[in-house]
């Protein structure tokens, strides 16, 4: 979405991916901001004793140490540090796990007092980087005959069908779990054409979905747009330009209808306040009443963490 001065305005701000850090552009750790030393539990209470220890990477970076710590409730965390020329103390989310960077005089316990101030955020970010590694493990196993991908929030199977035209048994317009998608390709395509066919279709069906979702809530408006067109952009849903030009990410096809409504209102609501002030909401609530909970939805699932891109 672009503001009245040209300026673009993304639907939920820059994407949080894998690798954000809460470091970055805060404040340089110092002994005089450093929160005191936490005490560590009891070794007879600790809550996780029966979790394996952290193992370190195949490999490090040049200059990078493999550490751990203990944390309050017992857990131990293994990380990677490595020294910087930088002002603050950052933390990194990898595939391999932690890891940080940290300025030449930045203590050890300082570090650790750190990772302890952000363990929660360091929680959740783990989690998501296993979700989403377990995605990409599952993706290997989608783009081939009876694999399953999602569509409008069901999953649907695949088929190869040789050289007879796409076909979808079920009603496209509203699936049901287990429908059909019957691919042009012979039983010895591979992942790669199987996959480029795929998505070939759930394009073609995001642009027909996305259409008629369009039409329905511009016409509780009463305003129209200057044109519309699908997007791939891996940090944003949809956009709103100060022209009237929506775009529309076409992943949002995997996703339940509700979900995809909101996006639609949101950008459409742009089109009255070209910004995220409480007008606006008022605006997306008029359209899309039960915005919320898909707002919510969509803030956890960045469009480039879906594992069908």
């Amino acid at each position: 979405m672009r503001s009245a001065d040209g300026r673009q305005l993304d639907l939920f701000g820059p994407a949080e991916g894998p690798s954000a850090s809460p470091g970055a552009g805060s404040p340089a750790h110092h002994p005089a901001h450093e929160p005191p030393a936490r005490r560590r539990p009891a070794p007879g209470k600790r809550q996780h004793d029966a979790a394996p220890p952290p193992q370190p990477p195949s490999s490090l970076p040049p200059g990078a140490r493999w550490l751990t710590i203990e944390l309050e409730d017992g857990r131990v965390l293994g990380y990677v540090l490595r020294r910087a020329r930088r002002k603050t103390i950052g933390l990194h989310i990898r595939d391999a796990g932690l890891a940080i960077q940290a300025p030449a005089w930045a203590t050890r316990a300082q570090i650790e007092d750190a990772i302890r101030h952000k363990a929660a955020w360091i929680r959740d970010k783990l989690q998501d980087r296993d979700r989403r590694l377990e995605q990409l493990a599952l993706q290997a196993g989608q783009w081939r005959p009876g694999g399953r991908i999602p569509y409008l929030g069901v999953a649907i199977e695949l088929r190869l069908d040789g050289a007879r035209p796409a076909r979808y048994e079920g009603d496209p317009a509203a699936p049901a779990e287990g429908d059909r998608l019957f691919l042009p390709l012979p039983d010895t395509a591979d992942a790669g054409r199987i996959q480029e066919r795929a998505q070939a279709w759930l394009q073609t069906r995001a642009r027909i979905d996305f259409d008629a979702r369009l039409r329905r809530c511009l016409d509780l408006t009463g305003r129209s747009i200057a044109g519309w067109s699908l997007s791939s952009a891996l940090g944003r849903w949809g956009s709103c330009s100060s022209q009237g030009r929506i775009r529309l990410n076409w992943r949002l096809i995997h996703f339940a209808p509700a979900l995809i409504d909101y996006v639609v209102a949101h950008e459409i609501a742009h089109l009255k306040e070209m910004n995220h002030g409480p007008a606006f909401w008022r605006e997306v609530e008029r359209l899309c009443p039960d915005f919320r909970a898909a707002r919510d939805a969509l803030r956890r699932q960045p469009p480039d963490t879906l594992p069908l891109i």
